[in-house]
């Protein structure tokens, strides 16, 4: 029998031409597809204007909390048709993939691969070849890992919300964006844009492994929690993940919305 085995890594499942397939990709693109579909649906209700439907008054409502929500931080009709999209995109996405690792079955289904303990010297002082197998171990290896679960994917979103940022920057205020960054003006201005620049790397690593971290933290708990106390003990510590998820999916939508907003405005220029 598997003992509990817990990895900070996604773990391969299939190679499709050479190219890996981890578990939190398989479970990114199960989502991403879902949410397509759901967007599609979304769409074809919102078009079909002779009967209104209770589906279609959810997307109605969820459309207009999110343009409330960015209308009160932008306050530009603009900036609210080009912002919505995006951060409903980013909340969806990141919301979807966090709560999709709750549902039962995901981290809990899977295989068993050994693994070989490989050591080079014993504790009574025997040596052993190295890449000699001691005694093989079953590791689980579950075919799915919710996406925010791996930080290559949590990174990845932390690149496209930094690299959004630049190019709204430049959208609204052309070459004069870059002055934030490289102002030969005076020697204070000059340092000020290096912290800039060193600022807008710091974004990608906060964004990427607060997300990281609290979403694996959360699947790591409730691993731990089920695996010593099955069903009824874990059971609160479902519902706060479910809080946590919603609120890490808030989080780095509208810090995006912050900075995308920030990036539009000139230095002296005010909402």
């Amino acid at each position: 029998m598997a003992s509990l085995h817990i990895s900070i890594s996604a773990e391969p499942i299939a190679t499709i031409a050479g190219f890996h397939i981890t578990n939190s990709i398989f479970t990114s693109l199960i989502v991403t597809v879902l949410l397509i579909l759901f967007f599609i649906g979304a769409g074809r209700s919102v078009k079909n204007t002779g009967k209104s439907s209770r589906f279609q008054s959810l997307v109605e409502l969820i459309v207009e909390t999110f343009r409330n929500m960015v209308r009160s931080i932008v306050e530009s009709d603009k900036k609210v048709a080009l912002f919505t999209p995006i951060i409903m995109a980013f909340f969806f996405f990141i919301i979807a993939n966090n709560w999709f690792g709750l549902v039962p079955g995901v981290g809990s289904i899977g295989f068993t691969e050994p693994v070989e303990s490989v050591v080079e010297k014993t504790t009574e002082g025997t040596v052993v070849e190295a890449g000699a197998p001691i005694q093989p171990e079953p590791v689980f290896v579950p075919y799915l890992r919710a996406g925010t679960a791996d930080l290559n994917t949590t990174l990845a979103l932390a690149i496209v919300s930094v690299l959004l940022t630049q190019i709204y920057g430049v959208s609204f205020q052309k070459l004069g964006y870059f002055t934030k960054f490289i102002n030969f003006s005076n020697p204070i201005n000059f340092v000020v844009g290096l912290l800039e620049i060193v600022m807008e790397a710091a974004k990608i690593l906060s964004f990427a492994f607060r997300l990281f971290g609290n979403i694996f933290a959360g699947e790591v708990l409730l691993a731990v929690m089920t695996f010593l106390i099955p069903l009824v003990i874990p059971m609160p510590f479902y519902g706060l993940e479910i809080f946590v998820g919603f609120i890490q999916a808030l989080v780095f939508s509208m810090l995006s919305l912050m900075f995308f907003n920030l990036a539009t405005i000139g230095h002296g220029e005010e909402h």
